[in-house]
Order: C-alpha cells, then structure tokens, then sequence
C-alpha cells in the first residue's frame, strides 16, 4: 500500500515515515467510515493511550526528579487528556485527513474534540507498532513540545483559580451555565459557558460537563490575568 499525497504530508507534520502505512491509514478511519476490509481505529486509540502514558510519565519524572506523586498526578492528567489530545491533533491538522462517514462529516466530526482525541491516541499506536517504542515517543515529545515545560499551569484546577480570582476582587463566585448540548445520546458534547458578575464571561466545549466546565474557566483565567 501505498500513502496518499495528503497521508505522505500528514506523516512528514508528525515527523515519522511508515514502513506499515497500511497503520496510519487505519489509525485515522473513524468507525462511521469503517467497513470490512477497513476497520476503525478503535484498537488502536486503545493502544496508543497506554503508550502516551508511558512517555508522559517518564518525561515528568525526567523533568522534576524532586517532584512527588501527588504533585506528578495532575501534571501527568493535563498532558495525556482527551482536551490535549485534541490540541495536538488540530496543529497536526489531523482533521483534514480523519476519514469519517457522511453523517458524522456533515455534523463537523473534523472538528470534534472526542473524534480528533481518540485519532491522536491512534496515531501514536501506529507509530508504536510500525517503528517501535522510541520512534512513538521521540514522535510524543515533538507534538506535545512546550506543554511539557508548562505543564504545571495547565495542572491547575482552573475553576478554583477562577474563584480565587474572583473573591480576591470582591466578586461572587463564577457562575457556570450550559448553553449548548450536541451529538447523539452515547457521545455528546457540552458548551458551557462560566460568566463573572462584573460580566466578563468566556465558554468552552468538551465531551462533559465537568470537562467543558474546567475548560471555560481556564478560558475566562487566561483572558482575565492576561489583562494584567
């Protein structure tokens, strides 16, 4: 088999050559497009979980040998989330070569924070299996980059920091409001928008509420201190 100019273009943005391209092309066929003689990448973004684990948690211990685990813990789930995940995907510019079915296309799965998660994960597990444990992690580390380094403000609980902020100005505490639901029952995705009584408010979307939540509040924070 052989890759698609897009694919080769793909390959050469996340810095690896595959051997099997057969993987990638499996890698980024979502189950709506799955069939047969192609299946989605399911297996594979199971995979590739297990395998960003491990980077991410040798690359924290590198990088902080004093830190302890309660301080690991929440850098480690800000670099391996869904949310980052997703990032990564988008400066990949995963989307555009993602193959979904038309149902899911029409609906802008190219977009879906979950969809271009789960194909980052499986990315990872194609480069896994089609060159090896270092091939995937010096492919990790590339993509995630900077995160790594500033991982420990991401780290932080943004919806207590935004209280805190809050109460330091006199303000009552933020106020967090779904204001969008979408996608079927078994994978929706929430809009919540967090909203401060002097009216600055900003929102965000996630596959959760708890998810979106923190996400929103992480966006008013950033807007706000960058204000200073």
């Amino acid at each position: 088999m052989k890759l698609s100019a897009e694919l080769r273009a793909f390959a050469g943005r996340i810095g690896h050559e595959f051997n099997r391209p057969e993987l990638l092309v499996r890698a980024l066929t979502h189950g709506s497009f799955s069939s047969e003689t192609r299946p989605d990448n399911q297996r594979l973004e199971f995979l590739g979980d297990r395998v960003l684990g491990l980077v991410m948690a040798e690359a924290m211990l590198a990088a902080d040998r004093a830190a302890t685990e309660g301080q690991l813990a929440p850098r480690f789930n800000a670099l391996v989330r869904k949310e980052t995940c997703a990032d990564v995907a988008r400066e990949a510019d995963l989307g555009a070569v993602l193959k979904l079915g038309r149902s899911e296309m029409m609906s802008g799965g190219r977009r879906k924070q979950a969809l271009l998660g789960d194909a980052m994960e499986a990315v990872i597990a194609a480069v896994y299996l089609d060159g090896g444990f270092e091939a995937a992690r010096e492919v990790i580390l590339r993509l995630w980059g900077k995160r790594i380094e500033t991982v420990e403000a991401d780290a932080r609980d943004a919806k207590t920091s935004l209280q805190e902020w809050a109460q330091a100005r006199g303000l009552q505490p933020p106020r967090y409001a779904e204001i969008a639901r979408e996608g079927p029952d078994h994978a929706p995705e929430f809009t919540i928008e967090a909203r401060l009584d002097s009216g600055e408010a900003a929102s965000a979307r996630a596959t959760s509420k708890r998810a979106a939540e923190q996400a929103a509040a992480k966006a008013l924070l950033d807007r706000l201190e960058g204000r200073k």
